[in-house]
């Protein structure tokens, strides 16, 4: 048996003393944080995120601050670029648009140790996809957008006319139905979309392409592909339904622009994100009960139609709280918050067994039809652009509403938009 020394006691006292600081340290509370978290300006937006934060607060312990950020897009991403552009921890948690992972990637925290697998595979793919830079899951998606063909139903019951499912048909039955009201006295227009020279423009031309079969912008590998004679088909097509069917005035059209046309009457057919269904079925509207909607017309069957819209959460680099803002990030994009959105908000979740559950449906059967269009949804080249995408979609939107306008021809139009891109660092394919 080992002799106990002269100075065991004094070991065995601290070891003693140790472990009771260590159980009394253990059962303490973590030190409460403050996060920064920045959402939309926008009421509703705004007042449910606010919610679901301090809820989260409460729940942890910890306490939130809402930034108030400007409600146009443009200019609340040029906000985070100078944020982030010098490091600042202002802003822990960020609401970024789906174009902007690849612009401001480098400046956000990897969240894939935060979500585990079966978080992440609830959310629709591309919605997955379309956040991850470079094998960093740089946000979290947190609502969805596609674009939506709104059609004047009493309409095309009177003249006998199916829901289009092509460019063509539709194009074909705005001429029909414009022509007997006309013959009526009652003026309205064929079809009405977002066509000022912006980032809708640039959308909506995607969204022409794709169904054609004409790919993107700039492929995977950084490629430019959008010269194609798809792509040139699908332009030319849309240009030769200004004068029309569409009024000259949609070149300065945005979302609401195109809404109140429609909304008022003057317009058989609206391309639209889901955002106006509320709107144009409310209590003063013209066309309420008188309105449905469908999956955007193809120019070819095998096309893609809709482009990916909608909105995710991110975590600053520079916060000095990450592992909160994770937290906050996984709380807010979860299944029930996404679900308690949709109800009480009317936003599109992304996680995809929400497409089928009945007290959502119940508020929005809206839903039924979207999550098609979002299964099969195509993204903008965001990711493969990088910090660069700003400018490629400033040459793409230029360059289609030249052709829109008259000025040129798809064909010269694009050859032209190459060689812009290829100025830019981007290689011909």
């Amino acid at each position: 048996m080992t002799a106990m020394t002269s100075n065991t006691p004094m070991r065995l006292a601290g070891v003693a003393l140790c472990a009771g600081l260590w159980s009394i340290l253990t059962t303490l509370p973590a030190l409460a944080v403050t996060l920064a978290v920045s959402c939309s300006a926008v009421a509703v937006e705004f007042r449910l995120c606010t919610e679901a934060a301090r809820q989260w607060a409460e729940q942890t312990g910890n306490e939130v601050r809402m930034i108030s950020t400007p409600a146009s897009a443009s200019e609340r991403l040029a906000l985070y670029q100078q944020l982030l552009a010098a490091q600042s921890a202002a802003i822990d948690v960020l609401q970024i648009d789906v174009v902007w992972p690849g612009i401001l990637g480098s400046h956000l925290v990897d969240l894939s140790p935060a979500m585990d697998g079966a978080t992440r595979q609830a959310h629709f793919p591309t919605t997955i996809d379309n956040n991850t830079i470079d094998g960093r899951l740089v946000a979290m998606p947190w609502f969805t957008n596609v674009g939506l063909l709104y059609y004047r139903r009493d309409l095309l019951e009177r003249y006998g006319r199916p829901v289009p499912d092509s460019w063509a048909s539709l194009a074909e039955t705005a001429r029909v139905v414009m022509e007997g009201e006309r013959s009526s006295g009652r003026r309205l227009w064929g079809y009405v979309f977002q066509a000022r020279a912006y980032e809708g423009l640039t959308v909506n031309a995607l969204e022409w392409v794709g169904s054609f079969g004409g790919g993107t912008i700039i492929d995977r590998a950084g490629r430019v592909t959008i010269n194609n004679p798809a792509a040139i088909e699908a332009i030319d097509g849309a240009a030769s339904w200004m004068r029309r069917i569409t009024p000259p005035g949609v070149l300065n059209y945005a979302e609401e622009e195109t809404r109140g046309v429609f909304q008022t009457g003057r317009a058989v057919f609206m391309r639209n994100w889901p955002y106006a269904w509320p709107l144009v079925n409310g209590p003063d509207s013209p066309v309420r009960g008188l309105v449905g909607v469908a999956l955007l017309p193809r120019g070819r069957e095998d096309g893609s139609a809709a482009i990916l819209g909608g909105e995710g959460l991110a975590v600053s680099r520079y916060s000095r709280h990450p592992q909160e803002a994770a937290s906050l990030v996984r709380y807010l994009v979860s299944r029930a918050e996404q679900k308690r959105r949709a109800i009480e908000g009317g936003f599109n979740p992304t996680i995809r067994d929400l497409y089928d559950d009945p007290e959502v449906l119940a508020t929005n059967p809206l839903l039924r039809t979207l999550r098609r269009s979002f299964e099969e949804a195509a993204v903008r080249p965001a990711a493969q652009s990088g910090s660069r995408y700003n400018q490629v979609s400033a040459r793409f939107w230029s360059a289609v509403h030249a052709v829109l306008s008259a000025q040129m021809r798809a064909g010269a139009a694009l050859v032209r938009l190459e060689r812009d891109l290829a100025r830019i660092g981007f290689a011909r394919r």
